[in-house]
């Protein structure tokens, strides 16, 4: 027995049925993986125009006690990197600036947790599908090989049952690889779209204090002139 043959041997002995169950098995994998994502987002959601504004105003306020405090509040990824910055503060613009990128970083690895598998899948599942057709069609064909039949007449004879469904377990296969790859790029790319969306909101509040910090020492300067005009005056 060639090379050819054992594989055939192998495949048609198992046939397609374990591909499907695989099929099946990431598709709960992948739901759950959804699910898990969905109530991740949803539980860290917040108005981030409104904390924005009110942020502002405790920056203008110069009370950075009353910002960390409405921050640490929020649930949001975006809430927690700026969170990062204001304890870093009172170091200065660029240790701030140093602590919101790597808070960011961690928050966008927490985002994206669990999203490479539904990329994965999406992309492969169609594969996986094809190879059970693939399966399917070695065995009908081995099937048919078996009738013994020949001669026109034969060939107009209606294909037996075992050659049917084995044909039908083929485009099954295919049909199952879209089912399960469909949502799964469905979802991946909605929740990407989601993450680019928390990530600028978060670049967004992280300037609200940058701008804030950037000023100050402006400010300082201009009342130390203002301080110094006055006295010449005097």
């Amino acid at each position: 027995m060639n090379l050819v043959e054992w594989l055939q041997h192998l495949m048609t002995n198992f046939g397609a049925a374990w591909v499907m169950w695989l099929m099946i098995g990431l598709s709960v994998a992948s739901v759950t993986v959804m699910l898990e994502r969905g109530w991740f987002y949803y539980s860290i959601r917040d108005d981030i125009p409104t904390l924005a504004q009110t942020l502002r105003e405790r920056l203008r306020d110069h009370d950075l006690g009353a910002a960390l405090s409405l921050l640490e509040k929020s649930p949001s990824a975006e809430a927690a990197v700026v969170v990062a910055g204001l304890r870093e503060a009172d170091r200065g613009v660029k240790s701030a600036d140093k602590a919101m990128r790597g808070a960011a970083a961690l928050q966008k690895m927490k985002l994206e947790r669990r999203l490479a598998f539904l990329g994965t899948l999406g992309n492969n599942a169609p594969f996986i599908g094809l190879f059970g057709t693939v399966i399917g069609i070695v065995s009908a064909f081995e099937q048919l090989g078996k009738q013994g039949m020949s001669g026109a007449q034969a060939a107009s004879v209606a294909a037996p049952q075992a050659v049917m469904s084995s044909i039908a377990e083929a485009l099954v296969a295919t049909a199952v690889g879209l089912a399960v790859a469909i949502p799964a790029v469905a979802a991946y790319n909605f929740f990407q779209r989601h993450t680019r969306a928390v990530l600028g909101n978060t670049d967004a509040l992280s300037n609200v204090l940058l701008a804030h910090l950037s000023a100050e020492p402006v400010a300082a300067n201009g009342s130390k002139a203002k301080a110094a005009r006055a006295h010449e005056d005097d």
